[in-house]
Protein backbone atom coordinates (compact mmCIF):
# COMPACT_ATOMS: atom_id res chain seq x y z
CA UNK A 1 0.00 0.00 0.00
CA UNK A 2 1.01 3.36 0.02
CA UNK A 3 0.41 4.67 3.28
CA UNK A 4 0.76 8.53 4.70
CA UNK A 5 2.80 8.67 8.19
CA UNK A 6 2.04 11.78 10.18
CA UNK A 7 1.85 12.58 14.02
CA UNK A 8 2.08 15.79 16.01
CA UNK A 9 5.02 15.14 17.87
CA UNK A 10 6.94 16.12 15.40
CA UNK A 11 8.90 14.11 12.54
CA UNK A 12 11.99 13.25 15.41
CA UNK A 13 9.32 11.66 17.64
CA UNK A 14 10.37 8.15 18.54
CA UNK A 15 6.67 7.22 18.16
CA UNK A 16 6.84 8.16 14.52
CA UNK A 17 10.13 6.21 13.62
CA UNK A 18 9.10 3.28 14.96
CA UNK A 19 5.81 3.31 12.78
CA UNK A 20 7.69 4.09 9.82
CA UNK A 21 10.29 1.71 10.41
CA UNK A 22 7.88 -1.21 10.58
CA UNK A 23 5.96 -0.22 7.73
CA UNK A 24 8.24 0.26 5.13
CA UNK A 25 9.47 -2.79 4.29
CA UNK A 26 6.06 -3.93 3.42
CA UNK A 27 4.47 -1.12 1.97
CA UNK A 28 5.44 2.56 -0.08
CA UNK A 29 5.85 5.20 2.91
CA UNK A 30 5.78 9.05 3.25
CA UNK A 31 6.59 10.61 6.07
CA UNK A 32 5.28 13.95 6.28
CA UNK A 33 5.22 15.34 10.34
CA UNK A 34 5.10 18.83 11.97
CA UNK A 35 9.12 20.23 12.37
CA UNK A 36 8.64 20.36 16.06
CA UNK A 37 6.07 19.20 18.53
CA UNK A 38 2.88 20.32 17.76
CA UNK A 39 0.63 18.40 21.13
CA UNK A 40 -2.83 19.44 21.93
CA UNK A 41 -3.74 21.76 18.40
CA UNK A 42 -6.87 19.66 17.68
CA UNK A 43 -7.62 19.80 13.70
CA UNK A 44 -6.37 23.78 13.76
CA UNK A 45 -4.94 24.55 10.31
CA UNK A 46 -2.20 27.58 9.08
CA UNK A 47 -3.50 30.50 7.88
CA UNK A 48 -1.66 34.07 8.35
CA UNK A 49 1.80 32.89 7.81
CA UNK A 50 3.26 30.87 4.76
CA UNK A 51 3.66 27.33 5.32
CA UNK A 52 6.78 25.54 4.62
CA UNK A 53 8.40 22.31 4.60
CA UNK A 54 11.68 20.73 4.13
CA UNK A 55 12.84 17.61 3.82
CA UNK A 56 14.69 15.72 6.13
CA UNK A 57 17.09 12.74 6.50
CA UNK A 58 15.29 9.62 8.58
CA UNK A 59 18.16 7.54 7.69
CA UNK A 60 20.87 6.30 5.68
CA UNK A 61 18.70 6.25 2.37
CA UNK A 62 15.23 7.24 4.09
CA UNK A 63 14.24 10.74 3.73
CA UNK A 64 10.78 12.17 5.29
CA UNK A 65 8.80 15.94 4.79
CA UNK A 66 9.19 18.27 7.98
CA UNK A 67 6.07 21.10 8.11
CA UNK A 68 6.13 24.53 9.39
CA UNK A 69 2.65 23.85 10.37
CA UNK A 70 -0.22 21.78 12.18
CA UNK A 71 -0.88 18.17 12.04
CA UNK A 72 -3.99 18.64 10.10
CA UNK A 73 -1.67 20.94 7.40
CA UNK A 74 0.91 17.85 7.27
CA UNK A 75 -1.62 15.82 5.71
CA UNK A 76 -3.23 18.77 3.59
CA UNK A 77 0.00 19.56 2.08
CA UNK A 78 0.91 15.67 1.40
CA UNK A 79 -2.23 14.80 0.01
CA UNK A 80 -2.63 18.17 -2.78
CA UNK A 81 1.42 18.60 -3.09
CA UNK A 82 4.13 16.17 -1.60
CA UNK A 83 2.60 12.68 -2.22
CA UNK A 84 2.53 11.79 -6.07
CA UNK A 85 -0.26 9.74 -6.16
CA UNK A 86 -3.26 9.44 -3.36
CA UNK A 87 -2.12 7.63 -0.51
CA UNK A 88 -4.09 4.06 0.34
CA UNK A 89 -4.31 4.96 3.96
CA UNK A 90 -3.07 7.49 6.52
CA UNK A 91 -1.72 6.75 10.03
CA UNK A 92 -1.65 9.47 12.56
CA UNK A 93 0.98 8.54 15.37
CA UNK A 94 2.41 6.96 17.34
CA UNK A 95 1.58 9.82 19.89
CA UNK A 96 3.79 9.77 23.29
CA UNK A 97 -0.08 10.14 25.51
CA UNK A 98 -3.13 8.57 25.09
CA UNK A 99 -5.98 10.52 23.24
CA UNK A 100 -9.08 9.08 24.72
CA UNK A 101 -12.55 10.80 25.78
CA UNK A 102 -13.13 14.08 25.34
CA UNK A 103 -9.33 15.05 25.23
CA UNK A 104 -10.09 13.65 21.22
CA UNK A 105 -11.53 17.30 20.72
CA UNK A 106 -8.04 18.69 21.36
CA UNK A 107 -5.88 15.83 19.95
CA UNK A 108 -3.47 17.02 16.70
CA UNK A 109 -3.19 13.47 16.19
CA UNK A 110 -7.05 12.25 16.22
CA UNK A 111 -6.48 16.04 14.21
CA UNK A 112 -4.61 14.36 10.93
CA UNK A 113 -6.94 11.30 10.87
CA UNK A 114 -9.90 13.44 10.97
CA UNK A 115 -8.28 15.72 7.82
CA UNK A 116 -7.96 12.12 6.00
CA UNK A 117 -11.21 11.19 6.70
CA UNK A 118 -12.40 14.26 5.53
CA UNK A 119 -10.83 14.31 2.31
CA UNK A 120 -11.95 10.37 1.73
CA UNK A 121 -9.06 8.56 2.63
CA UNK A 122 -8.92 5.66 5.21
CA UNK A 123 -7.36 6.93 8.67
CA UNK A 124 -6.02 5.53 11.90
CA UNK A 125 -4.96 7.31 15.08
CA UNK A 126 -2.29 5.44 17.20
CA UNK A 127 -1.00 6.24 20.73
CA UNK A 128 0.13 5.14 23.29
CA UNK A 129 -0.74 5.84 27.10
CA UNK A 130 1.74 8.14 28.77
CA UNK A 131 3.54 6.37 31.60
CA UNK A 132 7.32 4.51 32.05
CA UNK A 133 6.78 1.93 29.29
CA UNK A 134 5.35 3.10 25.98
CA UNK A 135 5.94 0.68 24.08
CA UNK A 136 6.57 2.08 20.38
CA UNK A 137 8.11 -1.13 18.74
CA UNK A 138 5.44 -3.58 20.10
CA UNK A 139 2.38 -0.90 18.72
CA UNK A 140 4.20 -0.62 15.37
CA UNK A 141 3.91 -3.75 14.78
CA UNK A 142 0.65 -4.44 16.26
CA UNK A 143 -0.59 -1.46 13.81
CA UNK A 144 1.58 -3.24 10.86
CA UNK A 145 -0.55 -6.44 11.35
CA UNK A 146 -3.90 -5.15 11.64
CA UNK A 147 -3.84 -3.05 8.74
CA UNK A 148 -5.72 -6.08 6.06
CA UNK A 149 -8.34 -5.86 8.51
CA UNK A 150 -8.73 -2.13 9.04
CA UNK A 151 -8.76 -1.60 5.72
CA UNK A 152 -11.18 -4.79 5.02
CA UNK A 153 -13.45 -3.08 6.96
CA UNK A 154 -14.32 -0.67 4.27
CA UNK A 155 -15.66 2.35 6.53
CA UNK A 156 -18.07 5.00 5.57
CA UNK A 157 -16.69 8.08 3.62
CA UNK A 158 -16.05 10.01 7.01
CA UNK A 159 -14.99 7.26 9.79
CA UNK A 160 -11.81 6.04 10.84
CA UNK A 161 -10.47 4.22 13.56
CA UNK A 162 -8.64 5.51 16.88
CA UNK A 163 -6.35 3.24 18.30
CA UNK A 164 -4.86 3.56 22.35
CA UNK A 165 -2.41 1.26 23.83
CA UNK A 166 -2.11 1.35 27.59
CA UNK A 167 1.61 1.96 28.76
CA UNK A 168 2.83 -1.45 29.50
CA UNK A 169 5.32 -3.94 27.24
CA UNK A 170 3.36 -5.52 24.59
CA UNK A 171 3.65 -9.19 26.16
CA UNK A 172 1.48 -7.57 28.72
CA UNK A 173 -1.45 -6.64 26.94
CA UNK A 174 -4.80 -8.37 27.77
CA UNK A 175 -6.27 -8.01 24.02
CA UNK A 176 -8.44 -5.55 22.56
CA UNK A 177 -11.62 -4.05 22.70
CA UNK A 178 -13.89 -2.05 20.60
CA UNK A 179 -15.05 0.91 22.92
CA UNK A 180 -17.22 4.39 23.18
CA UNK A 181 -15.47 7.85 23.88
CA UNK A 182 -14.99 8.07 27.55
CA UNK A 183 -16.82 11.44 28.58
CA UNK A 184 -15.11 11.71 31.94
CA UNK A 185 -11.50 13.34 31.19
CA UNK A 186 -11.95 16.82 30.71
CA UNK A 187 -8.86 18.49 32.03
CA UNK A 188 -10.21 20.90 34.50
CA UNK A 189 -7.46 21.21 37.04
CA UNK A 190 -5.14 24.40 37.12
CA UNK A 191 -2.25 25.13 39.38
CA UNK A 192 -2.49 28.37 39.93
CA UNK A 193 1.08 30.52 40.85
CA UNK A 194 2.22 33.88 41.23
CA UNK A 195 5.31 35.55 39.53
CA UNK A 196 7.72 38.05 41.22
CA UNK A 197 5.83 40.42 39.82
CA UNK A 198 3.00 39.31 41.84
CA UNK A 199 0.64 38.53 38.82
CA UNK A 200 -0.93 35.02 38.55
CA UNK A 201 -0.33 32.40 35.84
CA UNK A 202 -1.50 29.24 35.21
CA UNK A 203 -0.40 25.45 34.25
CA UNK A 204 -2.62 23.01 33.57
CA UNK A 205 -2.84 20.41 35.77
CA UNK A 206 -4.55 17.47 34.87
CA UNK A 207 -8.33 16.13 35.65
CA UNK A 208 -10.42 14.97 39.12
CA UNK A 209 -10.74 12.02 39.74
CA UNK A 210 -13.50 10.07 38.15
CA UNK A 211 -13.98 6.27 36.99
CA UNK A 212 -14.87 5.87 33.29
CA UNK A 213 -17.88 4.22 32.02
CA UNK A 214 -17.51 0.36 31.27
CA UNK A 215 -17.54 0.26 27.75
CA UNK A 216 -15.38 3.10 27.01
CA UNK A 217 -11.65 4.10 25.73
CA UNK A 218 -10.28 4.71 29.08
CA UNK A 219 -12.04 1.64 31.03
CA UNK A 220 -9.91 -0.90 28.03
CA UNK A 221 -6.81 0.86 29.29
CA UNK A 222 -7.25 0.31 32.70
CA UNK A 223 -7.72 -3.13 32.16
CA UNK A 224 -4.62 -3.27 29.74
CA UNK A 225 -6.67 -3.55 26.62
CA UNK A 226 -6.03 -1.85 23.34
CA UNK A 227 -8.74 0.14 22.93
CA UNK A 228 -10.36 0.52 19.32
CA UNK A 229 -12.90 3.55 18.72
CA UNK A 230 -14.81 4.16 15.64
CA UNK A 231 -14.88 7.69 15.13
CA UNK A 232 -17.11 9.96 12.59
CA UNK A 233 -16.49 13.66 10.95
CA UNK A 234 -20.11 13.93 10.72
CA UNK A 235 -20.64 16.27 13.94
CA UNK A 236 -25.03 16.28 12.93
CA UNK A 237 -26.44 15.48 15.82
CA UNK A 238 -28.87 13.72 13.98
CA UNK A 239 -30.79 12.14 16.84
CA UNK A 240 -32.21 16.09 17.55
CA UNK A 241 -32.84 17.44 14.27
CA UNK A 242 -37.13 16.38 14.88
CA UNK A 243 -36.75 18.14 18.05
CA UNK A 244 -35.15 21.09 16.75
CA UNK A 245 -37.47 21.18 13.60
CA UNK A 246 -40.63 20.49 15.76
CA UNK A 247 -39.86 24.12 18.13
CA UNK A 248 -40.74 26.10 14.77
CA UNK A 249 -37.54 28.04 14.26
Amino acid sequence: MKILVTNDDGYQAPGIRALFNALKSDHEVTLAAPDREKSAVGHGITLHTPLKHQKVRLGHNDFGHAVAGNPADCVKLALFDICDQTPDLVISGINAGSNTGLNINYSGTVGAAREAAINGIPAIAVSIQYGDDMDFHGMASYTASILEKAMGLNLPPGIFLNINAPAISFDRIAGTKVTSQADNNLINVFDRRRNPRDLTYYWYAGMAPNEPCEGSDDSALLKNFISITPLQCDMTAHAAMDVVAKAGF
